[in-house]
């Protein structure tokens, strides 16, 4: 059943919604009226389909290998996660991020930091949780197994 609307211009979407105004190269804004004449319904079909995408599965905590033998940590984004102060999150890819440790954090110490963190985020970001919870045990595991070392990544001012 649709909902009656008191005039003007019948809803774009069957849940709440708001306006935004963003400026898009013209690129940019081709490319939406391919996928729908409606920007706004092409930025939900991306958005929708790309966030989907993501999650199927729920949240990842990725070991991938960039070396034979070697792995990096990449994760989904995770706004808890930023609050440490030796933990840098580098996105490589929409919704992926490298995890990097600032040199001379002790892994040990990563660990109870998250498991603090878990604790703070069960009030404050729930969300976030999941994603902490699967790198703790993650970090627990390849602790245990002997199978973490630490490198330094080069940055440089830009």
């Amino acid at each position: 059943m649709k909902k009656s609307h008191a005039g003007g211009r019948p809803p774009k979407f069957n849940e709440p919604s708001g306006p935004v105004t963003v400026t898009l190269p013209k690129r940019t804004l081709d490319q939406l009226r391919r996928i729908d004449e409606d920007r706004a319904k092409a930025i939900v079909k991306l958005v929708d389909a790309f966030v989907e995408s993501g999650t199927r599965d729920g949240p990842k905590v990725e070991i991938i290998e960039m070396a034979p033998g070697t792995g990096i940590v990449l994760i989904p984004p995770n706004r808890s996660l930023r609050s440490l102060p030796w933990v840098r999150m580098i996105e490589v890819a929409p919704t992926r991020y490298l995890l990097a440790i600032v040199p001379d954090a002790p892994v040990e110490k990563i660990e109870v930091a998250l498991l603090d963190l878990i604790d703070d985020a069960r009030g404050t970001a729930p969300e976030d949780v999941p994603v902490l919870e699967l790198l703790v045990e993650k970090l627990r595991e390849l602790r245990r197994g002997k199978k973490i070392s630490l490198a330094q990544i080069l940055f440089v001012s830009v």
